[in-house]
C-alpha cells in the first residue's frame, strides 16, 4: 500500500492500543517532519535551554551544549519512530516483548507520570501566556487549554497531524520574526561568547537535560507513525522524525538560552518573551504569546493522547480491554482531569524545579530506550508476533526477566552519576565537580546486558508464529477487539 494512499477511516478515532490493519494505513511520510518540529517548537521547550546560563555557564558554551545534546538525544528518539509503521502499534505497548505482559507496567507507570508532569507545566505556561494577553485569570485559561487539548486528542491521530502542520507554517512566520528580533535587538553580557569561559559542570548539566528532554519523546513516536504503511523505509522514517524534532528543539532551546542571558536574574518566561517581542514593534510580544499558547494546546493534546494509550495499556494488563471509542473517551477524560488537578494545585515551587523533573525523566527512560531499541534492531530485527503481545499467556510471558533485569541494572549503574540539583548528587558526580554523565553509563549497560541475556531467544520461531497468526490479527482488528 502506498504511503500516499487516502485514509479509510473518518470521524473520531476509535483505535487505541490495538493493531492498525493494512487497509487503514494512510498518510505521507513527510508529515512526521512538521509534527515533530511543532511538538518541540513551543515555549515549554524554551525552558530547557536555561540550565547552563542559570548554572553559571556562558552563552557560547550553553548554545553548543544545546546543539550537542539535541543531536544525541534525538538520535535515539527517532529510531523508535520506525517501529510504528512496521508493527502498527503505539509505542508503549511495544514494551511487552521486552518486559512482559505485566512487567511492562514498570515503564508504563513512569510514562504516565511523564505525560501528567509535562501537561501540568504546559497548561500553566499556556494559562500565564493567555492571562498576560487576554486577562481573565491563569486558572480559567488552564481549564480552557485543558478542554481544547482534550477535544483535539479525542478526534485523534489525523487531526493532530493536520493541526501540527498548520502550526508549523504559522510558527515559521511568527517565531521567524521574533528570532530575528532577539538576535538583532537584544544585548548580552560581556564574555557571553568567550571560548575561554568553558565550565564542565554547567555544560554537562545543559547537555544532559537537553538529551533527556529529546529522549523523553521516545515514548510518543510510534503513536504518530503507526498508521503509515509498512513499506516506508526505516531510514526515511528516521530522517523525517530526526530532522523535525532536532530543528524544533534546537530553535526553541537556543531562544531560551539567549533570553536568559539577556534578562539575567530578571528572566521570566512570559515576561521576557513579551518584552523581547516588543523590541520588534509594540504589541508583537502579545502576538508571540498568543501563538505560543496555541502551540501549548497542541502539545497538551499529544500528552493526553499518549497518556490515554498508556492508561489503556495498564488496565489491559489486569483486564482485557475492547478498544472502542468509549474506552478512549473515558481514559482521555481521566488523564485530562489528573493533569488539570495538578496544574490548578501547582505552586511556583513546581515550576522552579522543572529542571529536576526533566533529569528524572532522563534517568527513568535511558534504560528503557536502550532495551527497547536493542530488542527491535539487534535481537528481533523488527520481527514480532504482534498477536502474542495481547496474550497474557503468549510467548512473551507475563514477566520479561531479561528486560527487567537489564533496565534495573542500567538504572543502578547510573545512580552514582546522578546530579539532581539540591535533591541528590551521587559520589561519582561529586568527584566530577557535579557534572552528570549518567547518560553515557546507563545506555551501554542496559543495551549490552539485554543483548547478552537474550542470545538464546528463538527469534525464528516467533517469526513463524507471526505468519501463522497474521489472518486472525487482521480479522480481530476489523472487529475492534484484541486477537
Amino acid at each position: 500500500m502506498s504511503a500516499s494512499a487516502e485514509p479509510r477511516v473518518t470521524g473520531l478515532e476509535t483505535r487505541s492500543i490495538d493493531y492498525v490493519p493494512l487497509d487503514e494505513r494512510h498518510g505521507k511520510l513527510w508529515h512526521l517532519g512538521p509534527l515533530w518540529f511543532m511538538s518541540n517548537a513551543q515555549i515549554a521547550t524554551l525552558a530547557v535551554g536555561l540550565i547552563s546560563i542559570t548554572g553559571g555557564g556562558n552563552l557560547l558554551w550553553s548554545l553548543l551544549a544545546i546543539v550537542a545534546g539535541t543531536l544525541v538525544g534525538t538520535f535515539f528518539m527517532a529510531f523508535h519512530s520506525a517501529q510504528g509503521p512496521q508493527l502498527g502499534l503505539p509505542q508503549m505497548i511495544q514494551s511487552r516483548p521486552q518486559f512482559g505482559y505485566v512487567g511492562a507496567l514498570l515503564v508504563w507507570l513512569f510514562a504516565y507520570v511523564q505525560y501528567a508532569g509535562f501537561n501540568v507545566f504546559n497548561t500553566i505556561l499556556a494559562g500565564q501566556a493567555l492571562h498576560a494577553t487576554l486577562h481573565g485569570g491563569v486558572k480559567l485559561w488552564v481549564l480552557v487549554v485543558t478542554v481544547l487539548g482534550l477535544v483535539v486528542a479525542l478526534v485523534g491521530y489525523d487531526v493532530i497531524h493536520k493541526a501540527e502542520r498548520f502550526l508549523t507554517y504559522t510558527f515559521l512566520v511568527v517565531f521567524g520574526i521574533f528570532t530575528v528580533g532577539v538576535l538583532v535587538n537584544l544585548h548580552y553580557p560581556a564574555g557571553s561568547f568567550d571560548p575561554g569561559g568553558f565550565r564542565w559542570t554547567p555544560f554537562l548539566a545543559q547537555f544532559g537535560v537537553v538529551a533527556g528532554y529529546q529522549i523523553s519523546w521516545a515514548i510518543y513516536v510510534s503513536d504518530y507513525s503507526r498508521y503509515l504503511p509498512p513499506d516506508v523505509t526505516v531510514r526515511k522514517t528516521f530522517y523525517w522524525t530526526y530532522a523535525g524534532s532536532a530543528l524544533g528543539g534546537i530553535w526553541l532551546m537556543v531562544l531560551g538560552s539567549l533570553l536568559a542571558a539577556w534578562a539575567g536574574r530578571d528572566f521570566d518566561t512570559i515576561r521576557s518573551i513579551d518584552a523581547a517581542g516588543d523590541t520588534v514593534f509594540t504589541g508583537f510580544g502579545a502576538v508571540v504569546l498568543l501563538f505560543a499558547a496555541l502551540g501549548l494546546v497542541s502539545v497538551t493534546a499529544l500528552n493526553m493522547y499518549g497518556g490515554s494509550l498508556t492508561l489503556i495499556s495498564g488496565i489491559d494488563s489486569f483486564r482485557k480491554v475492547r478498544p472502542t471509542l468509549t474506552v478512549r473517551l473515558v481514559t482521555l477524560a481521566v488523564t485530562a482531569a489528573l493533569s488539570l488537578g495538578g496544574a490548578l494545585a501547582a505552586t511556583s515551587h513546581f515550576l522552579r524545579d522543572f529542571n529536576d523533573f526533566l533529569l528524572l525523566v532522563l534517568y527513568l527512560f535511558i534504560p528503557w530506550t536502550a532495551v527497547n531499541l536493542m530488542d527491535y534492531y539487534v535481537v528481533r530485527r523488527g520481527h514480532y508476533a504482534v498477536a502474542e503481545i495481547f496474550d497474557p499467556h503468549g510467548v512473551y510471558g507475563r514477566w520479561g526477566v531479561q528486560g527487567i533485569v537489564s533496565y534495573l541494572a542500567g538504572f543502578a549503574a547510573m545512580v552514582p552519576f546522578f546530579s539532581v540539583g539540591t535533591l541528590f548528587v551521587g559520589p561519582a558526580a561529586k568527584a566530577l565537580g557535579g557534572a552528570d554523565i549518567s547518560l553515557f553509563v546507563g545506555l551501554p549497560v542496559s543495551a549490552l546486558l539485554y543483548w547478552w541475556l537474550t542470545r538464546s531467544l528463538d527469534v525464528a520461531a516467533e517469526r513463524r508464529l507471526a505468519e501463522a497468526e497474521a489472518d486472525e490479527l487482521d480479522r480481530a482488528a476489523h472487529e475492534h477487539r484484541e486477537p
